[in-house]
């Protein structure tokens, strides 16, 4: 089971990026990751916009990914900075929270839904406190929001993906963070699952959190998300949906995939007129 907190940021630790709004929740500024040499991210430059919900589309391979994990200090920096409101990760730890694909995780770790919920807390206890009946209350609360409340005492292992996945959900949920940074979190699920987790990120943006997801799902984006991120190693376009989501930018974004961004274009097109 993943920390809920990542390890220290690998990242040079920038105090402020003057070319970056500090009220942006995060600012990435020239961000370069290399694998074996190879860049998987390259002079990748944004701003997440406070209150919205973000969606990172790219094709496989395009640093969707490695975004958030750069980000979080996970992988390091070949260059560039990442900040926080201005700030270094480290000093916003607690105003962060992570959701990791459900294909990194050992769902066999033996605990239970409401022990995974509970981890959301340790945030605010410290690693040398146990977890009260408080604590363990603002969980369940948690669970209950995505409807797991009924498995709370089940193993982890014991549950669907769609499940688990809600689990994870609640488990960010009850750090009571700013900023949820989640890595492709419909994708796998049911659509009773998808339905319950726009509708919970829906409920986050209301309140004037941000959410920043890996999503890829092209013909949802435009129902579900507010502003878009469309990368493949380099950022191609960044803004509101509605600016930035149409046919050329996703042709310049996924390449030689012309037939399928032909078909997934003519759908948003539909989509979008829908919404009119």
């Amino acid at each position: 089971m993943p920390p809920l907190h990542p390890p220290r940021a690998a990242t040079p630790d920038v105090t402020a990026l003057p070319e970056h709004s500090p009220d942006s929740p995060l600012s990435v500024h020239d961000v370069t990751v290399a694998y074996r040499h190879k860049p998987v991210l390259w002079d990748v430059d944004f701003d997440a916009p406070p209150g919205a919900m973000i969606a990172i589309v790219g094709p496989n391979g395009a640093g969707k990914s490695t975004l958030l994990k750069a980000a979080l200090g996970l992988v390091p920096l070949a260059s560039g900075g990442v900040a926080f409101w201005g700030k270094p990760f480290a000093k916003v730890r607690r105003r962060v929270a992570y959701v990791p694909q459900r294909e990194s995780v050992d769902w066999e770790f033996p605990v239970s839904v409401l022990d995974v919920a509970a981890m959301g807390r340790y945030g605010r206890l410290g690693w040398f406190r146990r977890v009260g009946r408080a604590d363990r209350d603002a969980a369940m609360a948690c669970l209950e929001r995505v409807g797991m409340d009924g498995y709370a005492g089940r193993q982890i292992a014991e549950l669907s993906g769609g499940q688990q996945q809600r689990v994870f959900i609640a488990r960010a949920l009850a750090q009571e963070a700013d900023l949820y940074l989640m890595d492709e979190p419909l994708a796998g699920v049911d659509a009773a699952t998808e339905r319950t987790i726009i509708g919970v990120l829906g409920g986050l943006r209301s309140a004037g959190k941000t959410i920043v997801a890996v999503h890829h799902d092209l013909q949802t984006v435009p129902e579900y998300f507010d502003h878009a991120l469309l990368i493949n190693t380099r950022v191609i376009a960044a803004g509101p949906v509605a600016g930035v989501f149409t046919k050329p930018n996703l042709h310049a974004t996924y390449g030689g995939r012309l037939t399928l961004m032909d078909e997934a274009a003519q759908e948003l097109a539909r989509t979008m007129e829908g919404l009119r």
